[in-house]
C-alpha cells in the first residue's frame, strides 16, 4: 500500500524550502498517517535529494499533516538548475512512499 491509497497531497515552494501537506481521506487513515509518517521518516525518504531539516505539523481539524523541508531546492526557483526547482512534484513523490510504512505498523 502507498500513501496515495489513503490520502492526497499538495506541495509548493517557499524560496529554497518545500512545503508538503498530506490530507487523509478519513479519520482512520489520518490516525495511521499521524503515527507512521514522522519527520524522521520523511527526512530519510528525501535524504537522497540533499535536503535540510524537516519540520512537521499536525492539522487534525483538516485530517492533515504538513511538512516543511528546508534547503531542498538548491537555492529556490530563480537560482536552481534542478528540473523541479519550485517543489510542485514533491507531494507526488511523498504519496508514493510504499508499503513498508504500513507493514512496519503491524509488527
Amino acid at each position: 500500500m502507498r500513501i496515495q491509497d489513503v490520502a492526497f497531497a499538495r506541495s509548493s515552494d517557499k524560496g529554497d524550502h518545500v512545503d508538503i501537506s498530506v490530507f487523509a481521506y478519513n479519520e482512520q487513515s489520518y490516525h495511521k498517517l499521524s503515527a507512521l509518517l514522522s519527520c524522521e521518516r520523511v527526512a530519510h525518504y528525501f535524504q537522497p535529494m540533499g535536503i535540510g531539516k524537516v519540520e512537521c505539523y499536525a492539522v487534525p481539524n483538516l485530517m492533515a499533516l504538513k511538512f516543511v523541508i528546508r534547503n531542498a531546492l538548491n537555492g529556490g526557483g530563480a537560482r536552481s538548475i534542478c528540473a523541479d526547482n519550485q517543489g510542485k512534484t514533491w507531494s507526488g513523490a511523498l504519496l508514493r512512499l510504499a508499503q513498508d510504512l504500513w507493514e512496519d505498523s503491524r509488527r
